[in-house]
């Protein structure tokens, strides 16, 4: 079968060789995410009134992709993560800086944190993790208004911390089926 007849058998769709399209090509890969045009749309006075993490706690379990709740603080996966399994420690309050939290939610968001880490190497057979919080948005917080923990797992085969950035990440597994897994062994 000859390209014509392969884009005549799909539906008529037109293929286009690289070369023929406009823009001069690069060494860059491009992985195309218009689902974050909902964050780069709303700007920054939106996300204060539309916190993702405030919004998570009051949706499903599955909805929210959340894996535990605790009393002051709740764990759910990264909805753009870095590797498969990316957890957030999210307090349930709107507070921007770790140094705002009450001495309850520092002491629940560390030992959701370790129950995290326990759960993802039992789950993930990591070899070890990231663990950090982006104070603001000049240090690199995405949603800077509302605090997280980011648990990242690591392995020893994969790739440096951010290869996001310059290149594309590959991620194994899909979002519903992670949180379904640490959800179920969080509890074990």
């Amino acid at each position: 079968m000859t390209t014509d007849q392969d884009a005549s058998a799909a539906g008529d769709a037109e293929i286009i060789a690289a070369a023929e399209l406009p823009g001069v090509p690069d060494e860059f890969q491009r992985l195309w995410t218009p689902h974050r045009m909902a964050y780069i749309q709303a700007g920054r006075e939106p996300m204060e009134l539309n916190c993702p993490f405030c919004a998570a706690p009051g949706k499903s379990d599955e909805d929210g992709l959340i894996v535990a709740r605790g009393t002051t603080a709740y764990v759910l996966l990264n909805l753009f993560p870095y590797n498969s399994g990316h957890l957030l420690v999210c307090p349930y309050r709107h507070i921007a800086t770790y140094d705002q939290a009450t001495e309850e939610e520092v002491a629940e968001i560390g030992a959701l944190t370790q129950q995290g880490m326990r759960v993802l190497r039992a789950v993930s057979r990591c070899d070890g993790f990231n663990l950090g919080m982006n104070q603001g948005a000049i240090a690199g917080a995405g949603v800077d208004a509302h605090l997280h923990q980011h648990i990242v797992p690591r392995w020893a085969s994969d790739a440096n911390f951010f290869p996001i950035i310059a290149k594309t990440k590959a991620l194994p597994q899909l979002l519903g089926d992670v949180r379904r897994a640490v959800a179920e062994a969080w509890d074990a």
